[in-house]
């Protein structure tokens, strides 16, 4: 538990001991106390901690609210707790102030724990397996696929830290519609090189990327296919093609610095009987009804608008069977504790029929929670931009991916939340200054280092220091700093909770904000030795949790810029 926490924690263990020792002694009646919260106030001069324990407690204890927060300090002991004063506020709001001790802790807890600082054991016990990407292979990632690489990388690396078993997995849709369209799409366009008058169909894909795979295919194999039946040249354009599209869909995504534990292809729900499983298993629970040959399943019976069709009187699935037979596998057969999607907003109608499903299985659904993620428009000089500079093709994860640096990419991605829709500034993100943020961070983190590397060749190293070295820490900047490392691992903690890494990316900001105004403000080589080697300290946990945190989003720390 980090330094925050375990003040917290004993915080309230000081109130309740209070409230049972006022209990005791008669100043307050017998009765449970209640809940209630201690937190961080929005404004720090009112104090450091604040709690509501006399406001939740009036009603069962029927006195004012500032007359129980009068009799809780009266009989509370802060002794151990690293809190020092306490101030009664409002109607009955009691603000608390750490000492001297607290700031002192949260540095050589930093100083101790070093890459491990901001881990807790929050999730313990609990895996996770976290599905994002899972583009189509038919064709190239687009620029939704990089903002979902970022947030579903980003968020699984957020549950790691908070203490989570975490997988991360990519789902291949590697059967159904789409590769019946890829296969006929690979079929006119190979026909096409050796016949006249074949034409694509309307709905077919018609990317430069199938005219290339129908070439190349025929460099290798000529004609041979051209006569054949066309379920047999199918399955071989597709048996070509295919695994090299996954190929590539790996080969960017290993560029873009995600790597998945596991590619989950569809075609082994089909190939195992899971698909089919699902569909017999729903039949024999009643959920289902036959309609003009289809079968159809009672989805507005599990909190669904309206039923669907699960097999189509042609006797095929619909697109949605295989994706509860993959959610399935993900909760039941692999025994996960929780699923989570990570999909675009399109989706949203979705998530109720798989849920339905899922609920209609005997599964919980509350352990399947989908992260919808809005449009990403790319701007340049404040207009929309859909063609790449370099290539004059449309802009993909890979095009884009040569346009700016990968750093920028994962950190611009990752810097509003999913639902909201994000405006990339193409032209900021190759910016060197402060007002590109992945560089003003990164910035933070090379100034650091480069005040070592001069201190250094002043013949200054850092020493371990004592509590009075850290009690000269008392100007607001370097408190207002302590303060923001301290809240690391709690910041964590509610990312996790709320699905949202990048509320760890605009800590980050704000750290580096806090460290700039703290450089400039206050001087760490000067002739106080101990003070100076306390600034040094703090630079040292500032440099520590600025390079955890880009670490952990896989974004460079950089020693010089």
């Amino acid at each position: 538990m980090s330094t925050a926490a375990q003040t917290v924690s004993s915080l309230k263990k000081a109130i309740n001991d209070a409230v049972a020792k006022a209990i005791s002694e008669g100043s307050l009646s017998s009765a449970e106390m209640p809940d209630f919260t201690v937190e961080i106030p929005a404004d720090r001069s009112h104090g450091d901690l604040a709690t509501n324990a006399a406001m939740v407690s009036a009603k069962v204890f029927r006195l004012a609210p500032r007359k129980i927060a009068e009799i809780i300090t009266q009989n509370i002991c802060l002794d151990g707790t690293k809190l020092s004063r306490f101030e009664i506020a409002g109607p009955g709001f009691i603000n608390f102030f750490f000492d001297r001790s607290y700031y002192a802790s949260v540095l050589e807890e930093i100083k101790t724990q070093g890459e491990n600082y901001g881990r807790s054991d929050f999730g313990q016990g609990k895996k996770i397996l976290v599905e994002f990407v899972s583009a189509n292979p038919t064709g190239p990632m687009h620029v939704g696929n990089a903002r979902g690489g970022a947030i579903g990388d980003s968020l699984a690396s957020v549950l790691d830290v908070a203490g989570y078993e975490v997988a991360r997995e990519f789902y291949v849709n590697d059967a159904g519609n789409q590769i019946e369209k890829f296969a006929t799409s690979l079929e006119v366009r190979y026909l096409q090189l050796y016949k006249e008058g074949v034409e694509l169909p309307e709905d077919a894909y018609k990317g430069q990327d199938i005219i290339d795979h129908a070439k190349n295919f025929a460099e290798i194999n000529g004609d041979k296919y051209v006569d054949t039946s066309s379920e047999e040249r199918r399955k071989a354009l597709v048996d070509y093609a295919l695994p090299l599209n996954i190929a590539g869909l790996e080969r960017d995504l290993l560029k873009y610095r995600i790597r998945y534990d596991r590619w989950f292809r569809e075609s082994t729900l089909h190939n195992s009987g899971a698909v089919k499983k699902i569909v017999e298993l729903l039949k024999e629970k009643g959920h289902t009804y036959e309609l003009e040959g289809a079968t159809w399943f009672k989805a507005t019976e599990f909190g669904a608008d309206k039923d669907f069709v699960l097999v189509r009187s042609n006797g095929i699935p619909t697109y949605v069977v295989p994706d509860i037979a993959y959610h399935y596998d993900k909760l039941v057969t692999r025994g996960y504790d929780k699923a989570i999607d990570v999909l675009g907003a399109d989706h949203h109608g979705y998530v109720p029929r798989l849920k339905a499903a899922l609920t209609a299985l005997g599964v919980d659904a509350s352990r399947l929670d989908v992260v919808l993620m809005q449009m990403v428009r790319l701007m340049s000089n404040g207009e929309v931009i859909k063609i790449s500079k370099r290539s004059g093709k449309a802009i993909t994860l890979v095009t884009l991916l040569d346009e700016i640096p990968i750093d920028a990419a994962r950190f611009f991605f990752n810097l509003r939340e999913a639902n909201s829709h994000f405006e990339f500034d193409l032209d900021l993100a190759i910016e060197q200054s402060s007002q590109n943020p992945v560089y003003y961070v990164q910035y933070a983190h090379a100034r650091i280092c480069n005040i070592l590397k001069n201190l250094r060749e002043d013949g200054i190293e850092a020493r371990n220091c004592t509590d009075t070295d850290y009690e000269l820490l008392t100007a607001a900047e370097e408190i207002e700093l302590i303060n923001k490392l301290a809240a690391y691992s709690d910041e964590i903690i509610a990312a996790a909770k709320d699905y949202d890494p990048s509320r760890i990316t605009r800590y980050l900001y704000d750290t580096a904000t806090l460290f700039h105004k703290f450089y400039n403000a206050c001087r760490v080589k000067n002739d106080n030795e101990s003070l100076m080697q306390a600034r040094l300290a703090l630079c040292l946990a500032t440099r520590t949790v600025i390079a955890n945190v880009l670490h952990m989003f896989k974004i460079e720390a950089p020693e010089s810029m």
